[in-house]
């Protein structure tokens, strides 16, 4: 009786201490996991495995895989879509090392997570008009309901968030409206500027005055693309004539931060008059170092063509996965390349377009969670 008198306390005490202890445990972990105001997603959950999703559940998760996904899509010279490729019919190479292919899918229909930066410079002021009217007609007919989502942004020497992603069209649109040419202090049109003339207000006129293409794609994929889901195709559908005249970024760090975040980029070199003063060369290496393509409209049917174009090759993928020999994590760039190896397909010529490499994995964790339109 002695002995049970005696530990009836200590038990107490020792379920008290417990108590206390875990209190304090869950209390550190909800700082740990606050969400900073700046971006309003929902609170890190562990990541659910593919299989438990539910079908029409809408969030977006990052699965941790140990597969490469590569998106391309294959063209003969007449630059018709080849549609009936075959696992059997391509080889894939990681820094020159033939990879076994563990998937090979055909029409590849993801959701889309795309971003419309425009460049309102000097040199889009009269073509401004017929970049917007095509921007609005191309996501009018590509996004779907519950499916896609866009935003949209606008840079000169600065870039701004107009809407951020988003599967309202009605937003969109109403973004893509405000989009607007913003003259430099001493503009008189035509492209000239008067040197010497005070700013009309504000303090960013002088960089009104510049064009920062680069630092526009590199913004663009750090802070919004990397945001979006890992299972959606991501893409950038860049409209400038290529001149960049004040990026503090280069344009291979901008191309980078773009692989890095598996982000096509789609250029569209459009100038004032449509080809006055659009370099090619540049837009040409940014769109296909990143698995996209480079289009040089010349008149306002040819840029709606050239957004037809874009949607095909969005849907019309295949998507081939394997896993890397090199299992290293250690954030280094991978080359990619694919090979067709049917004789009779290696005889038409096929043009495969697809993103050159990749960065590894780090061990750092990954991003969490986030509801798709935020």
């Amino acid at each position: 009786m002695q002995y049970r008198s005696l530990s009836r306390p200590v038990l107490l005490l020792l379920l008290v201490f417990a108590l206390l202890s875990g209190g304090v445990a869950i209390n550190k972990l909800s700082a740990k996991n606050e969400t900073p105001t700046a971006l309003p997603v929902p609170s890190p959950s562990p990541t659910p495995r593919r299989e438990e999703l539910p079908q029409d559940s809408d969030e977006v998760v990052r699965v941790d895989t140990n597969l490469t996904n590569i998106f391309f899509t294959a063209a003969d010279k007449s630059k018709r879509f080849i549609s009936d490729l075959k696992a059997e019919d391509i080889r894939v190479l990681e820094d020159g090392q033939p990879q076994e292919i563990f998937t090979f899918q055909q029409n590849i229909d993801l959701p889309l997570s795309l971003a419309i930066l425009i460049d309102t410079s000097a040199s889009e002021e009269r073509t401004l008009p017929d970049e917007k009217i095509a921007a609005r007609a191309f996501l009018e007919s590509v996004l779907r309901p519950n499916k896609d989502e866009a935003a949209v942004l606008s840079f000169t020497g600065e870039t701004t968030l107009e809407q951020g992603f988003s599967g309202n069209l009605e937003r969109l649109r109403r973004a893509i409206d405000r989009v607007e040419f913003i003259p430099p202090s001493g503009y008189i049109g035509g492209g000239v500027v008067v040197n010497g003339t005070p700013p009309i207000s504000g303090t960013n006129q002088a960089l009104a005055g510049s064009t920062a293409i680069w630092d526009a794609v590199w913004a663009t994929s750090e802070e919004l693309i990397s945001t979006s889901a890992e299972h959606t195709r991501r893409a950038i559908i860049l409209l400038t004539d290529g001149v960049d005249t004040s990026s503090r970024m280069k344009m291979q760090e901008a191309v980078e931060r773009a692989q890095k975040a598996d982000a096509l980029i789609y250029a569209i070199g459009i100038g004032d008059r449509y080809t006055f003063n659009v370099n090619e060369g540049s837009l040409k290496k940014i769109a296909e170092q990143t698995g996209g393509r480079a289009y040089f409209p010349r008149h306002e049917g040819d840029l709606r063509d050239a957004f037809a174009q874009i949607q095909r090759d969005l849907r019309e993928q295949y998507l081939v996965a394997y896993s890397p020999l090199n299992k290293a994590r250690d954030g280094s760039f991978r080359k990619i390349e694919i090979q067709v190896i049917n004789p009779a397909l290696r005889q038409r010529d096929l043009k495969l377009n697809y993103r050159t490499g990749y960065f590894a994995k780090t061990t750092n964790p990954e991003p969490g969670t986030r509801k798709r339109g935020q």
